[in-house]
């Protein structure tokens, strides 16, 4: 019965755990119980029944502890129901097609047969920390880029996979 869902990420600035967390809140109110946290604190995946991760982008590579997580639990994520998500694009771009993975996050997909992807649009804010996520701030070229609709939408497809493995077993 997939119905505790594990909703890991990795993030530098906050924007990718709250795009987790509203991840799981969707899920919470599909009727899954859900909970966000981030990639680095997760020790154990072997109580949930599913697992979602998402990581932020930097420089074409999926945030740090988003990869790590992924590579320590690789064994128990491919017996589960498995999705990733990215978010980065400091544009409107993710809300206008669909951004594939990028070539890590393609790998590990494969080899553990993970049941989707989505990249979100990302968010760069005053205060970012990293000296290249300022810089990219002072040029004008930050801003917040995530479609909180459509993540949620996202995820409510996601909790209907789940729910409908469910009804039948």
């Amino acid at each position: 019965m997939p119905g505790n869902v594990l909703v890991a990420y990795g993030t530098t600035n906050g924007s990718t755990a709250q795009i987790a967390e509203a991840v799981a809140a969707v899920l919470g109110k599909e009727g899954l119980t859900a909970e966000a946290l981030p990639a680095g604190s997760v020790t154990d995946v072997t109580p949930y029944d599913a697992v979602v991760v998402g990581g932020g982008l930097y420089a074409g590579r999926w945030h740090r502890d988003a990869r790590r997580f992924v590579r320590r639990n690789r064994r128990a994520l491919a017996e589960r129901p498995l999705w990733f998500f990215s978010s980065g694009p400091l544009d409107a771009s993710a809300s206008e097609k669909d951004i594939p993975p990028v070539s890590g996050v393609r790998r590990a997909m494969i080899r553990l047969d993970a049941r989707g992807h989505v990249t979100f649009g990302g968010c760069l804010q005053e205060g970012a920390k990293g000296r290249i996520a300022r810089m990219i701030v002072r040029n004008g070229k930050g801003g917040d880029f995530r479609d909180f609709p459509g993540i949620e939408a996202w995820a409510a497809r996601v909790a209907g996979q789940l729910l409908d493995e469910q009804e039948k077993n």
